[in-house]
């Protein structure tokens, strides 16, 4: 039983948990009763069961691809294999992995979030590396500002959110992990077009005072644009409104030509695939995600592909960005989180300065 299922269900007393421990065996020997017999050749029928834990808008690509992974694994060892599929926040879901829900394979909105796994010693150094491409990249996006019915502001790049008759939304840096993503796009249009930092925090430090509030996470935010009626600009992914747009919602956008490569990785948890008995079958899945089949279904719902026959593809939906900047470029997430938002830090302080104007 993982420890994030015992802190759910601990027993309250010491009766309570004999009587558990008594059905327990009970089961067990029903299980038991209940397993397959030995075929002539002597194998078993066996499934496997994995956990994923993602982040909340991938559910509609997995969906898709579960069962397309599910029917190849069996064809080619005979197991059957079942998914248990959780979603939320990608911050929130690393702090439940963090705490003991046991995921086989993680799949988080940025690879600052992985690497609070690596470093609680839940996931091995060099994970990024076994995958097909080598980063541990599975999809990107880009960020895009979204504008109200009409573009009334006439919005078309990142600059127009600095000025002050434009009112911006967007989440909080500080407790939101894509957020980080807005935030980095914001200091990169200066700096990766010749400008200097000072340059840079000038820049950002106009768009954030034209931010009214700063929700908890990304969903507040979209709440606060679309029904609450904030603001005249949200900075959003491309990948989530071109499914809202599959979902009935045309949302009127516009994508900066400067912009940041959102890198979206994927990792199995050492850990918890070793316990688990898990790794073959978990590795497999990671290594099937880099398939056309699987790249498709990823590009179908929004996400730029890495594999580059999907690339091709799907050219149309997904145009070039004529400058394309990477959170490598500011040195990675190691060096971006510390620098940009621990306490303290560039965004405390723009903060600060908004606040005493």
């Amino acid at each position: 039983m993982s420890q994030y299922i015992w802190n759910r269900w601990k027993p309250t007393s010491l009766k309570s948990f004999i009587s558990l421990f008594l059905v327990g065996i009970s089961l067990s020997g029903v299980i038991a009763a209940c397993s397959p017999s030995p075929d002539k050749s002597g194998s078993t029928s066996q499934t496997k069961e994995l956990t994923l834990v993602s982040y909340a808008v991938t559910r509609a690509a997995y969906e898709k691809i579960i069962p397309l992974f599910a029917k190849e694994w069996q064809e080619k060892t005979g197991q059957t294999v079942k998914f248990d599929q959780s979603y939320g926040g990608s911050g929130s879901q690393t702090r439940a992995v963090l705490d003991g829900l046991e995921a086989d394979i993680v799949a988080l909105a940025l690879s600052a979030d992985t690497l609070q796994l690596q470093d609680a010693g839940l996931i091995k150094p060099g994970w990024e590396k076994k995958t097909p491409n080598g980063d541990g990249i599975v999809h990107r996006s880009v960020g895009v500002i979204v504008t109200r019915e009409g573009n009334p502001k006439n919005i078309k790049d990142w600059d127009d959110l600095a000025r002050s008759d434009v009112s911006v939304i967007t989440a909080n840096p500080k407790t939101s992990g894509g957020a980080r993503w807005n935030y980095m796009a914001l200091w990169g249009k200066v700096t990766k077009t010749g400008g200097t930092e000072k340059q840079a925090k000038d820049f950002v430090t106009k768009v954030y005072k034209n931010v009214a509030v700063l929700p908890r996470d990304a969903r507040e935010a979209t709440d606060a644009f679309f029904v609450q009626k904030q603001g005249d600009a949200l900075i959003n992914y491309e990948n989530e409104v071109i499914l809202a747009k599959q979902q009935g919602q045309n949302l009127p956008y516009v994508i900066p030509e400067v912009n940041i490569s959102i890198d979206n990785p994927i990792a199995v948890v050492d850990s918890y695939v070793d316990k688990r008995g898990n790794r073959e079958v978990a590795e497999a899945f990671v290594q099937f995600l880099f398939t056309p089949a699987a790249q498709r279904e990823f590009a179908k719902v929004g996400f730029r592909p890495v594999v580059p026959e999907v690339v091709a593809e799907f050219a149309d939906t997904y145009p070039q960005i004529s400058k394309l900047f990477t959170i490598e470029d500011f040195g990675g997430w190691n060096q971006v989180s510390p620098k940009f938002f621990a306490d303290g830090a560039i965004f405390d302080d723009i903060q600060a300065n908004i606040a005493r104007r």
